[in-house]
């Protein structure tokens, strides 16, 4: 199969007939084997109702409903676990986003040998509001990941060569950087396509600034996972020794100048009198802290199953 087109949504009931029947025109002009994989994201209107007449009216279309509200993150990753073409599109399902740019992304994929092209809204329909913190969100994305060429991580249209959807787990809110995800697990050539943007034609936005918050935190902490994950110490023990260290160095200059004024005859006073002492006692015990948490980190990590799961690319 050519193509696996994966589309989370969560009430989007009015523009699934229309947007499938773009999808479907464009696979049979350019005579690709598809299939579009709808996956239902605890919807409350009729989405689930339109994807099953959908499923009853094409092979083509495949259904995923979940129970409940999960998020876009575990709508992908299922959505890339029952995907199995060569190449993996993902678009929203809010027509926002032009199925008409799927033969380009896939040659992109296929002839220009990219393992994941992500597409750049560079005219967006969207308020000043959501476009500024958007701008602020994929510098600093940029900066973290090192992934300079791209200009908008949470497009949510996005190809990638079957491997890497199988090699990536996306999870939490983590949508938004399935790049740096790829990047982490080996796939190296990440490419870039302008795309046009198509204002919302039906109901409202489901996101909101909220995400701007959750995306910072979700950066830091994947930053952090592809830097120390299976070494915690190198970061926590090197920081808890350090600052153990400036503590107790702070301990020994707070006595000694203690000594140096008793024997010089100096006013003196009480070693438990100095706010210093204090601070150097806690800055030994934080260091202490810090350690033992590298030091738990570490015990985790070595029982972790994963541990060893290394991206293997060829054997022979």
């Amino acid at each position: 199969m050519d193509i696996s087109v994966v589309i989370p949504l969560f009430n989007e009931e009015e523009s699934l007939p229309e947007l499938y029947a773009w999808i479907e025109r464009v696979m049979k002009a350019n005579s690709f084997s598809f299939e579009v994989i709808f996956i239902n994201d605890g919807s409350t209107d009729h989405s689930w109702e339109v994807i099953e007449k959908l499923k009853s009216q094409s092979d083509c279309v495949k259904g995923i409903k979940f129970r409940r509200n999960y998020g876009k993150s575990a709508a992908l990753f299922c959505g890339f676990e029952e995907a199995e073409g060569d190449v993996v599109i993902t678009m929203d399902a809010d027509l926002q986003d032009s199925p008409d740019e799927i033969p380009e992304l896939y040659r992109m994929i296929i002839k220009d040998g990219y393992d994941l092209v992500s597409g750049w809204k560079q005219k967006r329909y969207d308020p000043l509001s959501k476009t500024l913190p958007t701008k602020l969100f994929n510098a600093t994305a940029r900066k973290v990941s090192g992934i300079k060429n791209l200009h908008d991580f949470n497009c949510g249209l996005k190809a990638y060569r079957k491997e890497v959807v199988k090699n990536i787990e996306v999870y939490g809110e983590m949508h938004r950087y399935i790049p740096y995800l790829a990047k982490n697990a080996g796939f190296n050539k990440i490419g870039e396509k302008a795309v046009h943007h198509q204002a919302r034609k039906y109901g409202t936005t489901k996101f909101g600034l909220n995400r701007f918050v959750n995306g910072y935190l979700d950066l830091i902490s994947l930053w952090f996972l592809s830097k120390f994950g299976i070494k915690p110490m190198h970061f926590f023990g090197l920081l808890g020794s350090l600052m153990f260290l400036v503590g107790m160095i702070s301990v020994i200059i707070v006595g000694v100048s203690k000594l140096y004024a008793m024997y010089n005859g100096l006013p003196y006073r009480l070693v438990t009198d100095s706010p210093y002492f204090y601070l150097s006692l806690t800055a030994m015990i934080i260091g202490t802290q810090l350690f033992l948490a590298g030091f738990l980190g570490e015990l985790i990590s070595r029982n972790a199953p994963e541990r060893n799961n290394y991206q293997i690319e060829k054997k022979v």
